[in-house]
Parts: C-alpha cells; sequence; structure tokens
C-alpha cells in the first residue's frame, strides 16, 4: 500500500506523536509498504505565520481560547490543500494522527483511518489553552466528535481513550497500545562512561532522568521537590530534564528555591539519539504523569523507551502507565504527586541498583513481547486493509 501519515501538528519535534509516527513509518516500511509524513512543518514558514500563527497569536489576547480555534483551523486548511497538492502520488490510505487532519483528509475523498492519541479538548484545558465550558472548549469538542464519526476506522493508543471515543462519538474503536522500535531503543548501558564522558557527567554521580515534554500532565515539576530528600543520603545526585514547555518556570523557581542549581540540569528539546544516550548513563528513569483536566497519560512512550533500554523506572501510578508497568517485577509505581513516595522510589534504586537491574532485565523482555514496532505495524496494516474493504 501507499501510506500517507499526516499531522497538523510539527513532524518532527519533541514528543510523543512524533516519536509515533517515526516508529510505525518504520515498522510498516519493514512490511514491504511505501510511507510519506505530511505535517504542518511542510507549510512554508511565511504561510504558517500570516495563516495560523500570527493571527492566533493576537487573538488569543482578546480572548483565551480563540487563537487557539484559529489556529487549528487555519492548520486544517493548509493541511487540507497539502494533501490535494500530493493526490498525484495516489496514496490508497491516509492515517490522520489528529482530529483536524481527520477532517481536512475526509474533504480529499482518500479513504482515512484516524489514530486518537489524547483527550484534545481537555489537554487543551489542561494546558491552559482555554477554559472549561467555554465556546472554545465546545467548539473542540465537536471537531473531535466529527472526526470520530466521520473517518472509515478508529486507532486508540490505550484502552481508555477507545472508552472516551465511545461515550462522546459512539464509534467503536480499535486500542493498539503504543509502541518502540526495539532495535534502537535496547540496553546500552556498556556505554554508560563513554556517554557520561561525552555530556561532561562524572562517573561517580547518580543520574536521574526525565525524558518529558515540560507540562502539567507530566507532572515534572514532582521529581524536582523530590530531589532534595534524595540529596540527604546521596548528595551526588544528578536530575536532568530533555524536554521543553510551560513548567519550565514552575521547575526553575523550584531550583532556585531549594538551591538545586549545582543537581539541575535542563537540557531543552534535543534529538532523539541523544536521548538514547541519556537513557544509557542513568541510573534510573523518572515518568511522573499526574491526572491533570481529565487527562492522563495514555501508554507512555517515553516509558517505553526506558524499558526497552535496560533502564530501572519510576512512574506514577496513572492511565496507561499502570497498564505497561508490574510494580516491583518491570519498575516501581508510585502515587502520583506524592513527593515523599517519589523520593522513596529513587533512593530504592540508588541503594539497591542489582534490584533496578533485574527488573530492568525484565522490562526489556516485556517490551520485546508486547511492544514491537514490527507486531504494532501488522496491526495497523490489519486496520487499513479492513478499511479498504
Amino acid at each position: 500500500m501507499k501510506i500517507l501519515i499526516a499531522t497538523v501538528y510539527d513532524y518532527p519535534h519533541a514528543g510523543g506523536l512524533s516519536t509515533h509516527v517515526t516508529t510505525l513509518k518504520s515498522g510498516l516500511e519493514s512490511l514491504g509498504h511505501e510511507v510519506d509524513v505530511l505535517s504542518f512543518s511542510n507549510v512554508p514558514a511565511s504561510k504558517q505565520n500570516v495563516y495560523a500563527k500570527g493571527p492566533s497569536f493576537i487573538l488569543n489576547k482578546l480572548k483565551k481560547g480563540k487563537g487557539i480555534v484559529w489556529s487549528h483551523k487555519a492548520r486544517k486548511n493548509l493541511m487540507q490543500a497539502l494533501i490535494e497538492k500530493n493526490k498525484d502520488k495516489q496514496y490508497d490510505l491516509i492515517n490522520a494522527q489528529d482530529p483536524f487532519t481527520t477532517l481536512a483528509a475526509l474533504e480529499t475523498g482518500i479513504p482515512t483511518v484516524s489514530t486518537v492519541h489524547g483527550y484534545m479538548t481537555f489537554e487543551s484545558i489542561s494546558k491552559g489553552s482555554m477554559d472549561e465550558g467555554s465556546e472554545e472548549a465546545a467548539y473542540m469538542k465537536e471537531v473531535e466528535i466529527k472526526a470520530y464519526k466521520g473517518t472509515r476506522k478508529i486507532i486508540t493508543v490505550d484502552q481508555r481513550l477507545k472508552e472516551y471515543v465511545k461515550e462522546i462519538s459512539g464509534v467503536d474503536g480499535h486500542a493498539i497500545r503504543n509502541f518502540i522500535d526495539i532495535h534502537n531503543f535496547k540496553p546500552d548501558q556498556e556505554f554508560r562512561d563513554q556517554f557520561r564522558g561525552k555530556y561532561g557527567i562524572s562517573k561517580d554521580d547518580h543520574v536521574l532522568f526525565v525524558p518529558r515534554r515540560l507540562t502539567k500532565k507530566n507532572g515534572v515539576i514532582y521529581p524536582a521537590l523530590a530531589l532534595p530528600k534524595v540529596l540527604e543520603k546521596h548528595p551526588h545526585t544528578k536530575l536532568i530534564y530533555a524536554g521543553s514547555g510551560e513548567a519550565l518556570s514552575e521547575i526553575k523557581k523550584i531550583v532556585e528555591k531549594h538551591s538545586l542549581q549545582n543537581n539541575v540540569t535542563l537540557l531543552g528539546a534535543i534529538p532523539h539519539d541523544q536521548i538514547k544516550e541519556y537513557y544509557a548513563l542513568s541510573d534510573v528513569v523518572l515518568v511522573p504523569s499526574v491526572h491533570s483536566a481529565g487527562v492522563e497519560e495514555a501508554t507512555s512512550i517515553s516509558a517505553l523507551e526506558a524499558m526497552g533500554s535496560g533502564s530501572p523506572l519510576v512512574a506514577c501510578a496513572v492511565g496507561g502507565l499502570k497498564e505497561i508497568v508490574d510494580p516491583e517485577v518491570d519498575g516501581l509505581l508510585v502515587e502520583e504527586q506524592n513527593v515523599e513516595e517519589l523520593s522513596d522510589a529513587i533512593i530504592y534504586f540508588l541503594d539497591h541498583p542489582e534490584e533496578g537491574q533485574r527488573m530492568a532485565a525484565k522490562a526489556r523482555t516485556k517490551i520485546e513481547e508486547h511492544y514491537s514496532h514490527i507486531a504494532a505495524a501488522k496491526k495497523y496494516e490489519a486496520i487499513y486493509k479492513s478499511a479498504l474493504t
């Protein structure tokens, strides 16, 4: 098949959706399919600014939410034009990665399957982009429903999203948990000291790694809040964040308040190849997700990558994380927003590195058996074929 994966968001970018697209593309191509990707990044910068970004900025000054609605409408129209421009490639199917892209794809007449990665309206509210109960939030929910009802097949990245889609639209989807490239994310701990030297990290330090977008639902403030207790027992501990987002300023305030400047590193968004190396050089990976405005973590790609990379994992017991982590078997789960539990779990792994490695080995086996990109691509292929019959 000739498949177009499309999204009104940027690609590539730092975040789970972009990782999902890259990994799915790799899996489908390994099965012999031809796969292209179209995204907002393919729109010329001048058009992005004139039609989407500029007006959005101005409208948000008038009322919160107006800008994001304008931006998404503009992105939808620009995506539709992009798809029309590429129709000569004769795609058999479009796999839309968000509701606005679904609507754009449906307008082109090309058979469309949609992947649901999250709760679009609730996530906009959680990020503070619009107010709950507002006219703008109601419009975004209407777009979700229209997209779910219009597409040929729906794939959700976890069971809870499948239930959400059914609840708001009446449409039954297919839940396929997120997945990773098991050949790309694999244990590389033998290069630990080499990678630490590359990034100027002492071989004797304990390293805690948070590979997360700095947004509220990812709970990224809690590792910084847990660090002071960890430092009481393990003073040579470094906390490293890889990601960007609106929670950056709050993390900086915590760092300043507790004088953690020498122990916390904020890398910003970094390339995926570097993320792999940070997994390998770390002692513990943290995925501290929380509930936020009705949003909870799906099958976290960051958690899957950590488990596939042979890194001991501490995660919060919310959403899909409860589905993929078997507590004290292949990782540790703690109560969300519980700073005490988080710090205790970190200290446990630092005190008992052999237990961390035992759980990490179990986690790698689980990833190989249940979260392979090849196995997931075969499931997608079957759904694509059913959508075309």
